[in-house]
């Protein structure tokens, strides 16, 4: 699938390594799939297949590392990363907490891979972890390579709030018992770094906020003046936390006041969500109403996609700490109409390239969209005004140069008087 977590980290390294730094991306579970040209390593740890068995069978915790290679290859993992297992937190809470309790749990085996293969290499500068649920690298990576360690928040608590009992509480338990031991954390926007601060208990000297930022490159260089066929957009993940049945009823009110428009949406659906976009598509059906799915898209499709918009929503229905889409569409010259929440008010406050809404509720969205889609000089100000702050305060060059100011001052405790 296209992660925004691997988007993300895949940007900023190609961003550093632009910048003269010598970055190592290292997959875990299965290969990345980015939008852009795949910077990380082709070497994976923790392969997904491994994990599964050493999970699951005590026996495959004590075979031979070189039979490990048959089901650890790219190409298996591949064809594993294919299969129709959900990415669900609640069948995965035994697993989540194993990672997070890696030195006593029932991966170590794959721990040890990791580490044996790291120590061979030159030591780097900084280690950095994409997200706390990985946070139970920390100590035996700061151990085994002096190296300070850092960790990326940027969107965990979703997932850690679908986890389970006894694991949802173990969880937290292991990530908070962890924090000791991460010299810093890099928050995407400052309503995370508040938020995560409160939610994990991080010390508020250890947060710092390194912006998301997006690449520019390939997106036209002004925002068109509309269609005359108005088109609402959606661009994100196929699943209920994102919202797309809320723009669904929203785009029904629309249509139902007198406008006429169509309503597109695209991005990646994993298999076990297909019921619930038929059932999207089976009201609009019944409504009588135009609506096309364009699937999940490349980078050329996407920017193709976002640029054919007359005004974008994603109305998730949770507090998203990034809003990646919204910066794609901005990028575009495409308005926003967004629910009031999570990172969306600061985004639109320093782009000026939207409106805010009352989340999870669809006629204030449908009133958004019918300001946006009234007034066609609304509409072309905060084309512009988007087009630009998104160039302004959220280039993937930005994002880089921050992130580096942060890795710069971290220093391990051991090594600061030598």
């Amino acid at each position: 699938m296209y992660c925004g977590t691997c988007l993300r980290d895949n940007s900023l390294a190609a961003a550093l390594m632009k910048l003269g730094h010598d970055v190592t991306l290292l997959p875990l579970y299965t290969p990345t799939l980015t939008d852009e040209a795949n910077v990380s390593s082709e070497k994976i740890f923790f392969g997904g297949i491994s994990v599964y068995l050493e999970q699951n069978y005590a026996l495959f915790r004590k075979t031979p590392w070189l039979l490990d290679r048959l089901w650890d290859s790219k190409a298996a993992l591949k064809m594993a990363a294919k299969s129709t297992i959900p990415v669900d937190p609640h069948f995965l809470g035994e697993m989540t907490v194993s990672m997070l309790d890696l030195e006593h749990g029932h991966l170590t085996k794959e721990l040890n891979k990791m580490l044996r293969w790291l120590e061979a290499e030159p030591r780097p500068d900084v280690v950095n972890l994409p997200y706390t649920l990985l946070i139970g690298l920390a100590a035996p990576l700061k151990k085994s390579l002096h190296s300070p360690v850092c960790c990326t928040l940027q969107g965990e608590d979703l997932f850690l709030e679908g986890l389970q009992e006894p694991y949802k509480t173990r969880a937290f338990d292991l990530i908070r018992q962890n924090i000791p031991h991460v010299d810093c954390f890099l928050a995407v926007s400052e309503y995370y770094a508040e938020f995560m601060c409160r939610y994990l208990g991080i010390p508020e000297s250890k947060m710092e906020i390194a912006p998301l930022g997006v690449s520019t490159d390939g997106y036209r260089a002004a925002p068109s003046s509309g269609s005359e066929n108005a088109r609402i957009g959606y661009f994100a993940r196929i699943a209920p936390e994102k919202g797309l049945h809320i723009l669904a009823d929203a785009y029904k009110l629309v249509r139902d006041s007198g406008f006429e428009c169509t309503l597109e949406a695209a991005g990646y659906m994993a298999p076990e969500q297909r019921p619930y976009l038929d059932g999207i598509e089976k009201q609009l059906r019944e409504w009588g109403l135009e609506f096309r799915y364009h699937g999940a898209l490349d980078r050329l499709q996407k920017i193709a996609y976002l640029e054919s918009l007359d005004v974008f929503s994603t109305p998730a229905v949770y507090a998203d700490p990034k809003g990646l889409f919204v910066l794609e569409a901005m990028a575009a010259g495409v308005p926003v109409v967004q629910p009031d929440h999570g990172a969306f008010p600061e985004i639109i406050r320093k782009t000026g390239g939207g409106i805010l809404v009352e989340p999870e509720n669809p006629r204030s969205l449908a009133d958004g969209l019918l300001t946006v889609l009234r007034d066609r000089e609304l509409r072309a100000r905060l084309a512009v005004r988007g087009h630009a702050g998104v160039r302004e305060h959220y280039r993937v060059e930005a994002m880089a140069s921050r992130t580096v100011e942060i890795f710069a001052r971290q220093k391990f405790p051991v090594l600061q008087d030598a």
